[in-house]
């Protein structure tokens, strides 16, 4: 039975108690906020579950092997560091850090103590991500050539961190899982903040890689609307997920373009080709079950989870390079 001890009751937190109860070969064994009301909430629904207002009671214990982090993003990185080094496995709320450099250190000390070390992408675990990744990977959207990916809402604004670590974190796991870890060769972003708090609420990023394929990325805190849609093109197909759609969210098209080139090279023959639309049936699933297996599996079989430091890692690098084009009004930045 793997014991796991839970730090940070707000938003996301009563969630993973929810969820990590649930799995087989787990318990929750702790959990800690400074907030003695979410300690008494998660006492009267799980009352033989122990109740702290200090994480470091958890990181101390010797019965408990895992630690899952739901706490601000300043936080990860020196509480995920403790866990380790107390050797408890660790999953992480997204980002797994703020920096490149603090993950690499994460990672560094994980593998030398043989830990698991995981960041919660929920978003691949859902169906409808699963059923993408399954596409792309059978060869019947083709070569990727671009993902352009819209995630806006009215709200939360987040004090100390722009929408790029809130929003697009998500965007950029998806395509980072969907596209088989593709890396992209420099970062470009630009956005502003309408608040004296200098956060910036909305942000564009663009991805370029080495090849034809290219990435963008739409994230905003004040919009009138939610839309969550992302659309996929291949040479052979294109895809629209629209993740607000309760039970269409995946929309393959059988359509593309092609070019050829006549004996005149200033006249370009661009044929269009539109097919039938499929609409596959995705499993109904709680994405967040998956990713408590998942941890909980990498921890009793050893194995690499979806949500792994890679992943991880990758995420973080592009958040960081974006940060830093944001700040410079949309400087190129190469990785």
């Amino acid at each position: 039975m793997i014991k796991v001890g839970i730090v940070g009751l707000g938003y996301w937190g009563p969630n993973l108690v929810r969820n990590f109860q649930s799995v087989n070969g787990a318990e929750v064994h702790s959990v800690a906020d400074f907030d003695n009301n979410r300690l008494q909430k998660i006492h009267q629904l799980y009352p033989k579950i122990n109740l702290c207002n200090d994480a470091n009671e958890i990181f101390e214990n010797p019965e408990i092997d895992a630690v899952v982090l739901a706490t601000p993003i300043n936080t990860h990185y020196d509480l995920a560091k403790k866990a380790l080094l107390k050797n408890k496995s660790v999953m992480v709320e997204k980002p797994l850090a703020t920096s490149r450099a603090e993950v690499l250190e994460l990672m560094e000390i994980a593998d030398a103590r043989g830990l698991s070390l995981m960041v919660d992408h929920t978003f691949l675990y859902t169906g409808a991500v699963q059923k993408i990744k399954s596409v792309i990977d059978s060869g019947e959207l083709g070569n990727l050539q671009y993902f352009d990916s819209t995630r806006i809402n009215l709200g939360l604004f987040n004090p100390n961190w722009s929408v790029i670590w809130d929003l697009a974190v998500h965007d950029l796991s998806i395509f980072d899982y969907i596209s088989g870890g593709k890396k992209p060769v420099a970062v470009s972003a630009t956005g502003i903040a309408h608040t004296k708090m200098g956060i910036e609420n909305l942000a564009y990023i663009s991805l370029f890689f080495d090849d034809d394929t290219f990435a963008h990325i739409t994230s905003s805190w004040i919009s009138p609307v939610k839309i969550r849609k992302t659309l996929i093109g291949g040479t052979k197909k294109m895809i629209i997920y629209d993740d607000v759609e309760p039970t269409e969210k995946i929309k393959i098209y059988d359509s593309g373009f092609s070019v050829s080139t006549p004996e005149d090279m200033h006249k370009w023959l661009i044929d269009y080709r539109f097919g039938d639309i499929y609409i596959p049936k995705l499993p109904q699933i709680e994405a967040l079950k998956g990713v408590a297996e998942d941890f909980i599996r990498s921890i009793s079989e050893k194995t690499t989870p979806l949500g792994n430091a890679n992943s991880g890692l990758n995420v973080v690098t592009i958040l960081e390079a974006a940060q830093k084009s944001l700040v410079n009004r949309g400087e190129t930045i190469i990785i």
